[in-house]
This record gives C-alpha cells, structure tokens and sequence, in this order.
C-alpha cells in the first residue's frame, strides 16, 4: 500500500530543491498548506478511492477551494477560490491529493509558458528552452518529478503543446466530455480540462475520474465508460490516417513516421494518406474565435465584484486578445466575421466526420517545431504556428493525446493521435500499443 506522507514528503523536498530555490523551474505558482494533513487524513482511510496515493498538480485556472486561481496573472493575484471545480470535487471524493498550483501562460493566451505574471515556467529537460503553452507549468511539474499526475486546460492544443516539449503525456478529451465547472475559460466552445500524467495509463485512470455528465455544465454528456483493463490490448485492424500537411521541420516529421512505420509493421496495422480539407483555415479560424470569446469572458474582470481591472495589469498577449475581439465584435460588423468563424469550424468538424469513415485515428507531429529558448524574439505568426497541427482538433470537438516518441538534440517530441468523438477507448489502445514500442 502506497504511503501518501512518504511519497509527498520526497516531492515536496524536489520542489524545494529544483522549482522554488537559485535556478527554479518555476512550475507551482503555491503549494498547497494543507497538503500534509490531507495526505495523513487520506491514509487513516480504511476505504480508499482509486486516486489514493497520487499526487496531483492544478493549472491556475482551475478553482480549488480555498487556493489561488490565479490565471498567472496580476488580474486575480489576490483571488481565492470559494468552491471546488467538478473535476477537483471528483478527484477528492477519489482521494487523489492536490498538491498545488501550476503556473501557465497569463489567462491561458499563450503557446510558450513566457507571458505568465509571475515569470515564464522553464523546461524541466532543458532549462534554457520553453516548456510550451499554455498548461506550462502542469507539463513541467510532471516531467520534473514533482508530483504524479497534473491538470491542465486545452484551447488549441494547450495540454498537449507543453506534454510534447517537456517529453509526458497528455489528453485533451472530446468536447463536453470533462465539465468545465470551475475552469476559468479561454474560449467556451473550443475549451476542455484534460490530464497531463508520466505514462498512457495514468492519463486514462485520471481522465476516467474527471469524465462524465455534469448538471453544472450543459455540454457535457455521458461518455462511455473507460475500461482500463482493455488499453492494455493491442487493437487488430486499424488503419492510421497520415495527413497530408507539410511542416517547417523535416527532422520532425521523419522521426514521427519513422515511429508510425514501426508500429505498423509490428502490430500489422495499414497506413493511409488523408488529406483534411479547409484544414489550412483553421489558425485563422481559431484565434477570431478565441479573440471574440475572451474578449466576452473578461468583461467580468472589471475590478468590481473581484480582483483588478483586466486591462490595467495584463500583460500584451493578454491585452491584444482582448482588443482584437473588441475590433471584430464592433456594431458595424454584426457579428460577421465571428459567424464566419464558425461556419469554417463546422466545415472542419465535417472533414473530420468524414475522415473517420476511412481510418481509424490520425497521427501527426504534436508541434511542428522544436521550442525555442526562453526571452527568443519570434514573430507572432511564428508563436501562433506551434499549435497548427493541435488546433484543428479543438475546431472539430474530437479527441487526441500526444505521448512522447523520441528526441532531436535531446530535445523531446511528441506524437499526436486523434480519433473521432468519443473514441477515447480506442485512442487510449493505440497510444498504449505504441508507447509499448
């Protein structure tokens, strides 16, 4: 039986020794003060929950009752949350133990970990590069050991972005299958709270915890329940899609096919080139929506009710997102360009539907390119570039996961897989079957 105490005490000695002294990773934003008498009271239990015994990190903007959601930003510095968000609730009431906040990029606008209030998260395998964005610090605080499992949040690839830079794994489920109740949203049709664990089968026991119908949340619906006895079985007969999308870095894009290819002929799989109409739309489309919905989600933040005005301290990333959606929702335009976004979103969620006639799942490079070092002036078409390949599935509502599949100068990366709504069973095998590998 696993001992809570003994376990916390080494990763709290780790934070202390490599995230909160001299050259710290900066992962936590707070650690949580009453960790310890948690761990003790999950121990005394007789009947213990499937998630005893694991120790779990939060992004910041996810509430846990009587922690800082803080959004890493200036915005909600002094905000403690009065509730737990469903997804927190579910994991106490498995006895799964949070440990603390993570840092991430400010309001989750970002694809690096660099706009935080509260300096940039670094990467724990190499601490002069990006950990990737926007769920930094949850990636980072699992690839240095500091703690078991954490949660993040995925917008356009803000899960798996950061798990395929710090070399983990991470999950952003299907759309409405993980209640966003408590989640401090970024964009409400596109956003999705997902783990971010060391291995395929600790994603899928927690992402089996956080799923599910909630009242709280009108999107969420009963998804089917995940075996997890059956992602250990290698699935006959799949055909992987190979899309047709050229990225910038050619090492990538070999070392990915190189691995497909490899698991092909191991487990007698088919491979099949796709190619994803419209497809080359989708940052264009993604950021007017995200511009428009964040823009709308901010206006709460009027220094009022809680915390400080929005635009007073936010930083640039923060605030170009929220003048561009104020630009595209101007009365003159009526809505246009917004509802234009959306029509391009539905043309892409169909291309996917009718892909999946054809193929199992869709494996590409998570990112499309190696990160860049920390305080690097790249242009902003550059930063928006890293999630191409990640975006078109939050567009489409389905669900994917990037696990690690090898290095370039001993940088990881990371291989994304997709399927179709509601496929994490299926997703989960494949991914499985090839981290076997």
């Amino acid at each position: 039986m696993v001992n809570t105490r003994q376990k916390l005490r080494e990763y709290l000695k780790q934070i202390k020794k490599n995230d909160q002294k001299g050259n710290k990773i900066n992962a936590f934003l707070q650690l949580n003060p009453n960790v310890l008498k948690d761990a003790k009271r999950i121990d005394s239990k007789k009947n213990k929950g499937k998630l005893a015994g694991k120790i779990i990190g939060v992004k910041a903007a996810i509430n846990v009752k009587g922690l800082n959601a803080s959004c890493a930003s200036k915005t909600l510095e002094n905000y403690k949350s009065p509730y737990d968000a469903t997804v927190i609730k579910k994991i106490k009431d498995e006895d799964g133990l949070i440990i603390g906040m993570t840092n991430c990029d400010e309001f989750c606008s970002g694809s690096s970990g660099e706009t935080s209030a509260y300096k940039p998260t670094k990467n724990p395998k190499n601490l002069k590069l990006i950990p990737g964005g926007s769920s930094s610090g949850s990636a980072a605080c699992v690839s240095a050991n500091f703690c078991d499992m954490a949660l993040g949040s995925d917008t356009g690839g803000s899960i798996r972005n950061p798990a395929s830079h710090c070399g983990v794994v991470g999950i952003k489920p299907t759309y409405g299958s993980v209640s966003r109740y408590g989640l401090i949203d970024l964009s409400m049709s596109l956003d999705q709270i997902g783990p971010i664990t060391k291995n395929v089968n600790e994603s899928a026991l927690l992402l089996s915890i956080i799923s599910g119908r909630d009242e709280n949340d009108s999107i969420t619906q009963e998804s089917l329940k995940l075996n997890l006895k059956e992602i250990e079985k290698i699935p006959k007969n799949i055909t992987i899609g190979i899309l047709d999308f050229k990225i910038q870095d050619q090492k990538i894009q070999e070392l990915i096919d190189d691995k497909i290819k490899e698991a092909a002929d191991k487990y007698k799989w088919k491979i099949k080139k796709i190619k994803i109409d419209h497809i080359d739309l989708a940052i264009e489309t993604y950021y007017l929506l995200v511009y428009v919905e964040f823009f709308s989600a901010t206006r709460r933040f009027d220094g009022r009710r809680y915390g400080k005005r929005i635009e007073e301290v936010a930083g640039p990333e923060v605030l170009r997102r929220i003048l561009g959606g104020s630009e595209i929702t101007k009365a003159e335009y009526l809505g246009r360009y917004y509802h234009l976004a959306l029509k391009a979103k539905k043309l892409i969620e169909k291309e996917f539907e009718r892909a999946f006639k054809n193929v199992d799942c869709i494996i590409t490079p998570t990112v499309p390119r190696l990160p860049h070092k920390i305080g690097e002036k790249i242009s902003l078409k550059d930063m928006y570039s890293y999630d191409a390949l990640t975006i078109p599935s939050n567009l489409a509502g389905n669900c994917a996961i990037s696990i690690p599949s090898g290095k370039i100068n001993e940088v990881p990366v990371g291989m994304q897989i997709i399927c179709d709504k509601f496929q994490e069973q299926k997703m989960l095998q494949i991914a499985r079957s090839i981290e076997k590998i």
